[in-house]
């Protein structure tokens, strides 16, 4: 039998790993997708959208799929999802692949504000500004439904899930964007504290280099830490070589 991978995926990195795998020659690869954006671009290899039913559900699933290795690319907040595969792979004893991206770091000039949370983002907000340009997703906004005295610009790829902050104008977008383009709009809105995941990658990096231009403060939300044991590949090439090696020893004739 071939080897077969699952992808739980979602991000840029995903959809590259997915063409490479896609191209060998004997090789099944079946990207997972949480089904919380409405109109995903097209993968390569075999596509299951939804969830499996928890780490007992998804570990049934890789039995029953015969799968060989997960890699686990989605985004590095994704805490429950990288939880649950922790689970789920030791449960059926199929190897487990972390892909994340490396994050972001403060350079020169920045004015960063690094946090654990949403909510302790929420908390440090009233010393540091009152127009706030919020860039944290749809998900999760209720930790800054009560800021009444705040006004926000909430920019996310779908709709935002209410409670939202009562004073919120909505900018729905996809990046990448430029640092021009990010410039302009924080002019335009008057922002003066930007919000941000520590999310990594270039596609929406260019916000913080206007940020840094303009002079004005950032609070970074830290990502959540991995399962006990588990270490991040930091990109598409690291995670195909690992593969390469731990499929190595699995291979059917």
């Amino acid at each position: 039998m071939f080897p077969h991978v699952l992808i739980l995926g979602g991000t840029t990195e995903a959809r590259r790993l997915a063409a490479a795998l896609a191209a060998r020659p004997g090789t099944r690869v079946t990207t997972s997708l949480a089904g919380r954006v409405t109109r995903p671009g097209a993968l390569d290899g075999e596509v299951r959208v939804g969830g499996f039913g928890g780490p007992d559900g998804l570990a049934a699933w890789l039995r029953a799929e015969s799968v060989d290795a997960v890699v686990d690319a989605t985004h590095p907040f994704a805490a429950t999802i990288t939880a649950n595969a922790a689970a789920a792979t030791a449960a059926a004893r199929v190897p487990l692949l972390v892909l994340r991206r490396p994050g972001w770091g403060p350079g020169p000039g920045d004015r960063w504000h690094p946090v654990p949370s949403l909510d302790a983002a929420a908390a440090a907000l009233p010393g540091l500004g009152r127009r706030v340009f919020l860039t944290t997703g749809r998900l999760g906004l209720a930790a800054f439904a009560g800021l009444t005295e705040l006004s926000f610009v909430v920019r996310s790829v779908e709709p935002p899930e209410p409670p939202l902050p009562p004073h919120t104008d909505v900018l729905l977008a996809r990046g990448p964007f430029t640092v021009a383009d990010e410039t302009a709009l924080l002019r335009e809105h008057r922002v003066d504290v930007l919000v941000t995941k520590d999310s990594g990658g270039a596609a929406t990096s260019a916000k913080l280099t206007a940020a840094r231009d303009l002079g004005l403060p950032v609070v970074v939300v830290r990502r959540p830490p991995l399962p006990e044991g588990i270490t991040a590949l930091p990109d598409v090439p690291a995670a195909l070589e690992r593969l390469d090696e731990t499929l190595a020893p699995r291979a059917r004739p």
